[in-house]
């Protein structure tokens, strides 16, 4: 078993010997520069690596980088194989990252977070507090009752503190 630090150097190079093959060596016209790498997994024995990817455009260009990407399997195993000097060349399998559309959804709840309080803001525009400025009760000058007040108890406190 290797260990986690040997496994995270070896998926760095998968991930810059395929953007580099992909960008370069590869004359696919499905793949071009619509591609990009966004991160890459290998299990911890070195056995198997999961190279994740995103496609500029629709869902066609999408499905036709994916078949682009399996056909040029093999080729990009050979280059990775020649840069990693491993004794075993880890196997490819190519998964479509799934960023860009939890980024639109993200982005779409913040619009919709932001119309609500845009909302919110205009309707309580022009409105005034509940219980007026000043909410808390506060004895009238001429008023008379039959409590003392809290100076006047003794103890200072509350009359059931006592």
């Amino acid at each position: 078993m290797a260990d986690n630090a040997r496994a995270k150097r070896l998926a760095d190079l998968i991930r810059e010997v395929v953007a580099e093959k992909l960008h370069r060596g590869i004359k696919d016209p499905r793949l071009g520069t619509h591609v990009t790498v966004t991160d890459t997994r290998v299990t911890g024995d070195l056995r198997e690596a999961t190279v994740f990817y995103t496609v500029y455009g629709d869902d066609e260009d999408r499905k036709a980088a994916a078949a682009g990407l399996e056909s040029a399997k093999g080729v990009l195993r050979t280059a990775v194989g020649a840069a990693a000097g491993v004794k075993h060349t880890p196997s490819l399998s190519f998964v479509a990252d799934a960023l860009p559309e939890s980024a639109r959804t993200i982005d779409d709840l913040l619009a919709k977070a932001r119309a609500s309080d845009e909302e919110v803001r205009k309707a309580s525009s022009g409105a005034d507090y509940a219980g007026g400025a000043d909410p808390y009760r506060k004895p009238d000058e001429g008023e008379q009752s039959g409590e003392q007040s809290d100076e006047e108890r003794p103890g200072g406190g509350p009359a059931g503190d006592e």
